[in-house]
């Protein structure tokens, strides 16, 4: 996807990092962007405006008010003309400032007056990134829906080795173009996606569940929305929170609940993604008093939930497509190609417990996709994040 003519805000922070800033402006030129630059005043330390200006074309903004006139430099109407902001190298202190509102300087109002999305290139050193109130600001800023481009690992300013380092200009520019590719590739379609686990009551205090996050299917949901799709978000019970407006989230707790808002909502969407861990059994029933220990033993009679993904498929109209998951622990391959069929999916995605940092609970995962063609595509652990564009990629970005 080209990004000639894309108005781009490109905001520079006091790193060592900055001195990529240069080629990342250069290069972004070289793709037709316009780039405005702000920049901090702490970031004039390791990158001259000067330069910045050559290359772009046009003055860097640092302050409020020019100081030789007076004229006064509007962050809402940067807010307004920009495609995008872009902030590389974005430091600790920046991010903290981003994610709690504190504007005190003009890349801040900047940020905080934007109506366009914001991409972020974190660049410190590796305890600082690692650092807990690193971490929280940069969950925050997503909560946000801001777009996080991971830094890389390798030796740091320090001399450290670890991961810190402003990902390279080059595989920036290159988010930048899959951003705009992929900006409008579900737009006018809508798409059901099911996430988190259910919880079966057995009292009004104990209840069956899994381990299940949900933060594959909020992942899936948000990057649906980014590409332009209106998103029903069907949740069990998780401590997520999504913030894009392309997002209605209709929360849940039974395996019986989301099942009726499953059916209700399945007839009017484009696309179903059935990424919940759905119980598959109940308790029959349900103390309205919490159960007292009485014996050392205790027996309780489960009873089936309804199917959620075999009963969709049962009135999937041509057209629509279903991708459903499968955890499996043994006859991976075998176990997820018998639920595709008797399920009448599309897709399904297959991980494994057996693969370590993949399944329940983990920021990153290791999946395959099969297809009703009998294909299957492979992929390397990656973020949840990653492994979401991956799974629209092949799932929803083929004409069915």
């Amino acid at each position: 996807m080209s990004i000639k003519g894309k108005h781009i805000v490109l905001g520079i922070t006091g790193s060592i990092a900055a001195y990529k800033a240069a080629s990342l402006a250069r290069l972004l030129i070289r793709e037709g962007a316009e780039v405005q630059v702000v920049i901090t005043p702490s970031g004039k330390e390791f990158i001259t405006p000067v330069t910045l200006s050559a290359l772009t074309g046009k003055p860097v903004v640092s302050e409020f008010f020019t100081a030789n006139d007076g004229t006064w430099h509007s962050h809402v109407d940067l807010g307004l003309w920009a495609d995008l902001m872009l902030i590389a190298p974005a430091t600790a202190a920046t991010l903290g400032k981003m994610a709690n509102g504190i504007a005190d300087n003009m890349l801040i109002t900047t940020y905080l007056s934007m109506k366009a999305a914001v991409m972020v290139a974190p660049a410190m050193d590796l305890d600082m990134f690692a650092h807990p109130s690193t971490t929280r600001n940069i969950e925050i800023l997503k909560s946000y829906g801001n777009i996080i481009i991971e830094p890389a690992a390798g030796e740091l300013a320090s001399h450290l080795i670890g991961k810190g380092r402003m990902e390279e200009p080059e595989k920036i520019v290159e988010r930048v173009r899959d951003f705009f590719g992929k900006q409008d590739s579900l737009s006018k379609k809508k798409v059901l996606i099911t996430v988190g686990p259910t919880y079966e009551k057995i009292d009004p205090v104990r209840f069956i569940g899994n381990y299940s996050s949900g933060k594959m299917g909020f992942a899936l949901a948000e990057e649906c929305a980014d590409r332009g799709a209106e998103v029903v978000l069907i949740a069990g019970p998780v401590s997520l929170s999504v913030s894009h407006p392309n997002i209605k989230r209709i929360d849940v707790e039974s395996a019986e609940e989301m099942y009726q808002a499953s059916i209700s909502e399945f007839p009017t969407v484009d696309a179903a993604i059935l990424c919940a861990a759905v119980a598959d059994y109940r308790p029959q029933e349900q103390a309205k008093e919490k159960i007292k220990r009485k014996s050392d033993e205790m027996q309780i009679s489960l009873v089936p939930n309804k199917d959620i993904a075999a009963s969709l498929g049962e009135i999937k109209k041509e057209g629509q497509v279903m991708v459903g998951f499968a955890l499996e622990t043994n006859n991976e391959v075998e176990n997820a190609i018998g639920k595709m069929k008797k399920k009448k999916l599309d897709y399904i995605v297959l991980n494994s417990l057996k693969d370590s940092g993949a399944g329940f609970r983990h920021d990153t995962n290791k999946v395959s996709i099969l297809d009703e063609s009998g294909n299957k595509t492979d992929f390397p652990l990656k973020s949840k994040t990653d492994v979401a564009k991956d799974i629209i990629d092949c799932c929803l970005g083929r004409k069915k």
